[in-house]
């Protein structure tokens, strides 16, 4: 018999719609409870899914006896959530981005690590079937000498946006765009590029009245000698345009566009390979489903847990994009560039 994971939410705002719709996909796992502290949306999420909610975390963790905490608060909580949580030693799934600096990403995993919990990252795109396929090709070589590797997201989202919510567009708990809406896109260019050697960026407040920036650029030089754009708006107007990363190396160009890099539109090589023969009619896009990379996600997670493997984003790999949204911040700061792993 299968052995059942047990899930509890902590925070029943957006994404935890899609946490449920995921799971409730999986047969072997199963949410037992949830908790938010604004308790007539905690009420309202129970209600809804017929899943039992609590007045306290305690109570949710003793009565349901979960093996995972999904961390969905707000994005300048992470940390603090968990250093807080973790003395019930359970597991955690926990929402992009893990955390808004370097300092509280290693303070976090550094308390996970030590009492032997791992930390599952959502970077679902992951598991978007042109991202693996694009993944899959740099990792056999096909693009021979790696030459740049670009991530554009080009959102719109107006004032009414950030209004919705009070920790939108804070420096204390939204963090800004490179820490938010580019945490994804930024985690998909360092797995696929390698080690970050230095960067130098710039941010502007074009439209939006928030704290943070609404606009921003970043070049990277990698490691291996090639080079990174990073290039962010949520000042597009007056709709989405695209959310999207290409590679070129000496030996073929991919890119992965759609609205959130789901759309596979370039595919070309100078040598032609197995895995060329059917790309676009098997693995060019996402399956027209709800939450559906993030059921692919959480099949990873149960994998994981259950044979005792290493998850594909645990929290040393959301690390990497952490550290280098950090620098990023810091030369934009300072107007200077800055070196990583120094």
């Amino acid at each position: 018999m299968e052995e059942i994971i047990r899930f509890a939410l902590i925070g029943c705002g957006a994404i935890a719609h899609k946490h449920v719709c995921a799971l409730n996909r999986i047969p072997n796992a199963k949410v037992v409870g949830v908790y938010d502290n604004n308790s007539d949306v905690a009420n309202a999420f129970s209600q809804q899914y017929s899943i039992p909610c609590f007045q306290n975390v305690e109570d949710l963790i003793s009565k349901t006896d979960p093996m995972v905490l999904n961390v969905l608060t707000p994005s300048g909580y992470h940390c603090r959530d968990i250093l807080d949580l973790a003395k019930f030693e359970k597991h955690f799934v926990v929402e992009k981005p893990l955390a808004l600096n370097l300092d509280e990403t290693d303070q976090t995993l550094s308390k996970c690590n030590e009492l032997g919990l791992k930390v599952f990252v959502v970077k679902q795109n992951r598991f978007n079937p042109p991202i693996k396929k694009l993944k899959e090709a740099l990792d056999k070589n096909r693009f021979g000498k790696p030459v740049l590797g670009t991530v554009r997201i080009r959102w719109s989202r107006d004032q009414a946006y950030y209004d919705q919510r009070a920790w939108r567009g804070t420096r204390e708990l939204d963090g800004g765009i490179f820490a938010n809406q580019a945490s994804h896109h930024i985690d998909l260019l360092v797995w696929m590029m390698g080690e970050v050697d230095n960067v130098v960026a710039t941010t502007a407040t074009r439209l939006m009245d928030i704290e943070t920036e609404d606009t921003g650029g970043a070049l990277i030089e990698f490691k291996s000698g090639a080079l990174g754009i990073i290039e962010i708006t949520t000042a597009t107007r007056p709709k989405d345009l695209e959310g999207s990363i290409s590679i070129l190396g000496e030996k073929g160009s991919v890119e992965v566009g759609g609205f959130f890099v789901n759309k596979l539109k370039t595919w070309n090589f100078e040598d032609s390979h197995p895995m060329d023969n059917d790309i676009w009619e098997n693995h060019s896009s996402v399956p027209d489903e709800r939450a559906w990379n993030h059921t692919e996600l959480f099949k990873d997670v149960i994998s994981s847990l259950i044979q005792g493997s290493r998850g594909l984003i645990e929290g040393d790999d959301a690390r990497k994009a952490v550290q280098l949204i950090d620098a990023i911040y810091q030369s934009a700061r300072t107007k200077e560039r800055v070196y990583l792993n120094q």
